[in-house]
């Protein structure tokens, strides 16, 4: 893609990258007292079945959202709005035992690069891939949590006394994504104090919860009903990543024109793709165009684009017509693959961890990661 066809389509959305303040609080602060009421009421209150499994559903649509204004955090340059990235740890991140901090690496998702390379850990092989890599992908939802709360409560104070382990913590197991080979580098500007502050503070939390069960103030089975909206919220997002690109790189690095057809706009409100897709996240192709446009802005920009654009501008290729089509191409593709396993490599390789046993991507490291969202 040249630069005279993105300055194209720059110029027609000039004016959407301002975030509106009022907006992101507002947003936040509903989705935050619809998802904790409703948390409150499922794990403390004597309310018949029904009403727990509409709260356990009300619960986990809205922490789930809650969760992916951490993906804005994300985007924000470092003085804009933080009384906003405070207030989202404080109420949400530490909590949740979700800190921003282990997001910061999405960056490398947008970076030229590293975009479905070794150093994106938001992006796996899938559409070259069997039904055992798309299974392998989708057991992530019912170990990770599991794995993150074991971080929070046993690895974090080790690691805090015992330096060695505290790297290779920090290079495997402080990042939210996909590809469980993936290696977070340490960047000299990195404000180490602060996310060190942040990692107690979510150790805290996650002792709070084990002591609230020992002692008997809440009951047992609270720590099944955490756990299985946890596999919700991160069922939920598996999903939708799946949705969110086209997953047919090889590992080599790409052009900006071939990412950007190899991401996803979802612009149809069906119930599904709003659920699923929230915060802007419908348009992830145009967020990968303008990775710093505001999420309130985005389906303007979309509806500006699709008006203005020539009909061969390559972000018009870019949109689908429901979660189901795009979902439906991934799947039929992994068949196909499927059917000639004898001729293709097995790609559970994010279980295996050698990247010998994926001769496609020889070149991304062995390692064992924690997960991730977006």
């Amino acid at each position: 893609m040249s630069q005279q066809t993105i300055k194209q389509a720059r110029v027609l959305v000039s004016d959407l990258f301002r975030p509106n303040p009022a907006i992101y609080w507002t947003d936040f602060l509903v989705s935050l007292t619809v998802a904790y009421t409703a948390s409150l009421v499922l794990l403390k209150a004597p309310v018949p079945v029904a009403v727990q499994v509409i709260c356990f559903v009300m619960a986990a649509v809205a922490l789930y959202r809650v969760s992916l204004f951490m993906h804005e955090i994300a985007h924000m340059p470092a003085g804009q709005m933080r009384g906003f990235k405070i207030a989202w740890n404080i109420l949400a991140g530490i909590p949740l035992m979700l800190p921003s901090f282990f997001y910061d690496t999405h960056r490398e998702h947008h970076n030229t690069r590293h975009y479905g390379t070794e150093g994106d850990g938001e992006y796996l092989p899938l559409a070259q891939g069997t039904w055992q890599s798309l299974l392998a992908y989708f057991a992530q939802v019912l170990y990770l949590p599991l794995i993150t709360f074991v971080r929070h409560l046993l690895v974090t104070p080790i690691s805090l006394v015992y330096p060695p382990l505290r790297r290779w913590v920090w290079r495997h197991w402080s990042s939210f994504v996909i590809d469980l080979s993936y290696e977070r580098e340490r960047r000299p500007n990195d404000p180490v104090g602060l996310w060190t502050a942040m990692e107690i503070a979510c150790h805290l939390r996650a002792v709070l919860l084990v002591a609230l069960i020992a002692v008997g103030i809440d009951p047992w089975y609270n720590a099944l009903i955490l756990y299985g909206l946890s596999v919700s919220i991160l069922s939920m997002n598996h999903f939708r990543t799946l949705a969110a690109h086209r997953y047919t790189s090889h590992g080599a690095a790409m052009s900006l024109e071939d990412q950007l057809l190899d991401s996803v706009d979802l612009p149809n409100r069906d119930w599904l793709t709003l659920a699923l897709c929230p915060v802007g996240l419908r348009f992830h192709a145009l967020h990968h165009l303008f990775p710093g446009m505001p999420y309130h802005n985005l389906e303007t920009a979309h509806h500006r684009l699709m008006q203005a654009l020539p009909a061969s501008h390559p972000y018009r290729q870019c949109v689908a017509s429901s979660m189901r089509q795009v979902i439906g191409e991934l799947w039929a593709q992994i068949r196909i693959n499927s059917n000639l396993t004898p001729r293709l490599e097995p790609l559970p390789s994010h279980f295996a961890g050698h990247p010998e046993s994926r001769p496609h991507l020889a070149n991304r490291r062995t390692a064992t990661r924690h997960w991730d969202a977006a």
